[in-house]
């Protein structure tokens, strides 16, 4: 198991004023940390790495999709445009030493049709999603898809939807993730959900039911880190958390109050409550 932090809580966009910050990370003991790619280049993102292989840390992606680049689109323009985003999003990884992209990137983040996913739809994504699995896998980049709760997006909502999804897109480096967070508004337990996706997902974000930090709110922790060392899940737990300081993305993870004292305390607490239940789920323990 390896310990990551998701820097969405401090930047959508990471730059050299970030490095202090990706310093104390390393500090306070993280493996490695979560990088958004919404932005940028391939020379932008060889500082980045550069800087996190001084400190040691290794990393992982996180990537949305734009109704611009839309893999289920019903106009072949804008799903060619999603490939070539996502093979964009996928050569940065490359750059960064990244092995995963993690994020919703199977639809555009809040916007609705005014009804569930179409048959029409889910083929669309499995034909895009396929071809951009293609490229991931000659980058030796894996993809984790990430499913949303009902609130933020309809076209992938449930553990079974995204496994139906990594099954029906049949392409080994094709895979999904499990969030805490969308786990806690969709699932009946965490249990059975895991157990579920278990072969199907390879990626974890732990996120507490109001975004903040993990261990002070109402998630199932304890199930869930059982469930995890059950199905033998030994990737990244990487802590997801969103506060006020960028107002685009506290408006659209609709955070409208401080869930939290401190960023450091996010990182701080929430690194020692995961080694802590980690711990205290391994068998015979």
């Amino acid at each position: 198991m390896k310990t990551g932090m998701n820097l969405l809580l401090w930047t959508t966009h990471v730059t050299a004023e970030h490095f202090p910050t990706l310093e104390k990370l390393k500090k306070a003991g993280f493996d490695g940390v979560e990088v958004p790619v919404f932005e940028g280049d391939a020379n932008h993102f060889k500082t980045i790495r550069k800087q996190l292989d001084n400190l040691g840390l290794a990393c992982t992606t996180v990537t949305v999709a734009t109704p611009e680049a839309n893999p289920i689109s019903p106009d072949p323009k804008v799903r060619q445009a999603a490939v070539e985003r996502l093979k964009w999003v996928i050569e940065m990884n490359a750059v960064l030493g990244s092995t995963i992209v993690a994020g919703p990137y199977h639809s555009p983040l809040a916007v609705f049709s005014g009804q569930g996913p179409t048959a029409d739809e889910k083929a669309r994504a499995v034909d895009t999603l396929r071809k951009v699995a293609e490229i991931a896998q000659q980058h030796k980049v894996l993809l984790a898809i990430e499913y949303l709760n009902r609130f933020e997006c309809y076209f992938l909502t449930t553990a079974a939807d995204a496994r139906a999804l990594v099954q029906s897109v049949n392409h080994p480096s094709f895979r999904t993730m499990y969030d805490t967070f969308h786990a806690n508004i969709e699932e009946k337990a965490p249990g059975p959900a895991i157990k579920g996706l278990a072969g199907h997902f390879v990626h974890v974000h732990i996120s507490e039911n109001d975004r903040g930090t993990p261990g002070t709110g109402m998630v199932h922790w304890d199930e869930t880190f059982r469930a995890l060392r059950e199905v033998n899940y030994d990737g990244w737990l990487t802590i997801e958390a969103f506060g006020r300081a960028l107002p685009e993305l506290a408006a659209a993870t609709r955070v409208w109050r401080d869930l939290f004292p401190s960023a450091e305390e996010v990182y701080v607490q929430g690194l020692r409550f995961m080694k802590e239940k980690w711990a205290a789920a391994a068998p015979g323990h």
